[in-house]
């Protein structure tokens, strides 16, 4: 066994036997508690950490001599990463059978138990393909956060609830005459406030419940993960917040999020303020483009994104649940579709892309109108361009609260079209409501595949520029789920145009 160990980051390289399990737990132990983590945290991740490594050792492995395999523990923003990478034998998670504690103990499987246990432990468990990378389990946990409830005095308590049932502003709201007011970074004792707003709006609804965890909004902005501003009056009152969050270390773009004003300053116009400050202040990394996702039930933020110059690029549908709530809106009978738009922050570089000739028109028109006119939309020069022999890279992420996911292609393979195949398969199973499937249109390959995904019950959904994958173009497929696109409310024509392309394209829609 070799380790490698730098300050909050441990590696190993250990044989495939069992009879290690025992010194990783104690190291992986050791760093948890490095991190923070006590008492019943520990116990957690010592099940969950058995679990992982008992089905690499068990399933992975054949025993030959000189194999080994990687486990990671690292420090993260708000807790701690294990990551477990091995190149051993195939082996889908997916298959794994759906563990039922409930029942007769005498008749219940005991197959899937580990990965229940896994999720039942940790905060986030992913697997994933790395192609000819190998594959990889991933357990985050998070350090215990006292949530916004407990910031608030039980009168405080009393006060939102009741404002809330009535959809009214909260005792002691101020009448709606201009004040000055300052934009500038959060600073860490307002964390609780912008908790305390989202709360106000949204209940316990929001789709990222890092919002109602203070110290979780302090720590991911001390790392610059997430770029918060906050307008506050002359008096250092806290009026309103939006923030910047990076989807991944090496982004160039930031999604604009977590938008809330306080009942009470509603109509002040700070948020355009806020916007055009995060927009120009400083950041620790580059930053080329912002996104948004906008719901559909209302206009009033894709209202304010296209005062902010955020032009539609795509319409993803029921990604969110009917149960969202908005103070003052009237909740929909059908899941919350969003409006997605983007603006670049520096001139678009020229591009050579390869979209569907189904769709050339239409992707060409969504990039034009965000601002992106020079790509050049060409045919791959080779027949059928096969993809390269051997395994692709594929992403998938699985978005609990809002019940959707997103499959990305890193890499293309002779193996990802049946990979995501199956993939979707298993997400339906799992009465996954709705998946997004993000490909490069850098990659010629895409030219070619989108036929094959559209058999599938794939439709467009749009364009994501500079995404994790590249220049996404953004497909989608609804399982078991109806959209009154009559219903969607969207604010410009074009985002309407994109309503109708989409409608067209929606196989479901057209069975009517």
């Amino acid at each position: 066994m070799t380790g490698l160990m730098r300050k909050d980051f441990l590696k190993l390289s250990i044989p495939p036997e069992l009879s290690y399990l025992p010194l990783i737990q104690t190291v992986v132990l050791a760093m948890a508690r490095r991190i923070g983590f006590m008492d019943d945290q520990l116990y957690e991740i010592e099940v969950a950490v058995e679990e992982a490594v008992s089905n690499v050792v068990v399933h992975a492995f054949s025993q030959q001599e000189g194999e080994t395999f990687e486990v990671i523990c690292e420090r993260v923003p708000l807790g701690m990463r294990i990551t477990i990478r091995e190149k051993g034998i195939p082996f889908d998670p997916r298959q794994i059978p759906d563990y039922r504690p409930a029942g007769d103990l005498e008749t219940t499987s005991a197959a899937g138990m580990g990965v229940f246990l896994m999720k039942r432990f940790m905060d986030e468990v992913s697997f994933h393909n790395l192609g000819m990378g190998g594959k990889e389990t991933r357990l985050v946990k998070y350090l215990p956060t006292k949530d916004v409830q407990a910031y608030l005095s039980p009168r405080e308590r009393e006060e939102t609830t009741a404002a809330a049932e009535a959809n009214a502003p909260p005792p002691g709201a101020r009448p709606r005459e201009r004040i000055r007011y300052t934009v500038r970074r959060m600073e860490p004792a307002e964390a609780v406030e912008i908790a305390r707003c989202a709360y106000k709006s949204h209940g316990y609804t929001f789709f990222d419940d890092h919002i109602y965890y203070p110290e979780r909004i302090v720590e991911l902005n001390a790392t610059d993960e997430m770029i918060s501003a906050v307008a506050v009056t002359e008096d250092n009152v806290f009026m309103g917040h939006s923030a910047l969050v990076y989807p991944g270390p090496d982004s160039r773009i930031a999604e604009f999020t977590f938008v809330f004003v306080n009942q009470e300053y509603r109509g002040q116009g700070c948020m355009k303020d806020i916007a055009e400050y995060l927009f120009t202040c400083p950041k620790k990394n580059p930053m080329d483009g912002i996104y948004v996702y906008s719901v559909t039930n209302h206009e009033f933020t894709q209202r304010g994104m296209a005062q902010f110059g955020i032009r539609d690029c795509g319409l993803l549908l029921a990604s969110s649940p009917e149960t969202w709530v908005f103070k003052g809106i009237e909740a929909q009978d059908q899941r919350i579709s969003v409006a997605l738009s983007f603006r670049y922050l520096v001139d678009p570089p020229s591009l050579t892309l390869y979209p569907p000739a189904r769709h050339r028109k239409a992707i060409s028109r969504l990039y034009k109108n965000i601002g992106a006119s020079r790509h050049r939309f060409a045919a791959p020069v080779t027949d059928g361009c096969p993809p390269p022999p051997g395994k692709g890279e594929i992403e998938t992420e699985v978005f609990t609260t809002e019940n959707c996911a997103e499959i990305r292609v890193i890499a293309h393979g002779d193996d990802v079209l049946d990979e995501v195949r199956k993939i979707v398969r298993e997400l339906c199973l799992k009465n996954v409501s709705a998946i997004q499937l993000f490909l490069d249109l850098r990659d010629p390959h895409t030219f070619f595949s989108v036929s094959e995904y559209e058999k599938m019950g794939f439709f467009l959904a749009g364009i994501l520029p500079m995404s994790r994958v590249g220049e996404a173009l953004i497909l989608q497929y609804l399982n078991n789920v109806r959209i009154d696109y009559d219903k969607l409310a969207l604010y410009t024509e074009e985002a309407r145009w994109i309503r109708d392309y989409v409608r067209e394209m929606d196989p479901h829609d057209n069975l009517r």
